[in-house]
């Protein structure tokens, strides 16, 4: 009797957790970089490392807590191998109430000869001000960028905001 006690607890504190993540999704478009420049690594022809700097709107926000995102700039690096690449960085978003919320993220690029591009990765949230200090979660990215620079990515994940996770764990 116990042991199933001990279990049936379990599963309420893991279907409370699971209800805590809310998924998340939107479109992101960023302009063409600020800043762009690379390094040639002179081992083997093509082999280069990358650095940009974005400003970026939200054709389709990211809705946190009812609070939308506004803008975003978007740093990133990337190791070149010819037409493809290995990259990270951060985005950092703006939301209507003015607070900010920092994302890290990585994935792979593939490059054509006209200078566009597609890509895709994995990301999760670093920090956050305000309401969204302590917030976590995760997601998956893919979007493609035009021979001028201008990219659209379309973003899904989860989050869970810390003062959530708290009202879950309050005993009664």
């Amino acid at each position: 009797m116990r042991t199933s006690t001990m279990v049936a607890a379990l599963l309420c504190v893991v279907a409370v957790s699971a209800g805590a993540q809310t998924k998340v999704s939107g479109k992101l478009s960023c302009g063409k970089p600020d800043v762009n420049s690379s390094a040639d690594i002179p081992d083997v022809a093509g082999h280069a490392v990358g650095l940009t700097k974005a400003n970026c709107t939200w054709p389709t926000p990211l809705e946190i807590a009812g609070v939308k995102t506004t803008t975003s700039v978007d740093v990133s690096v990337a190791e070149v191998h010819g037409f493809s690449a290995n990259g990270h960085g951060y985005n950092v978003l703006t939301m209507s109430n003015g607070d900010k919320v920092t994302v890290t993220y990585q994935g792979t690029v593939q490059m054509s000869k006209d200078g566009s591009a597609t890509y895709k990765g994995t990301w999760r949230w670093i920090s956050g001000t305000g309401m969204f200090k302590g917030i976590t979660g995760s997601g998956t990215y893919n979007g493609s960028q035009g021979a001028d620079g201008v990219g659209v990515t379309d973003i899904e994940g989860d989050y869970t905001l810390a003062a959530a996770a708290k009202a879950t764990t309050k005993k009664p």
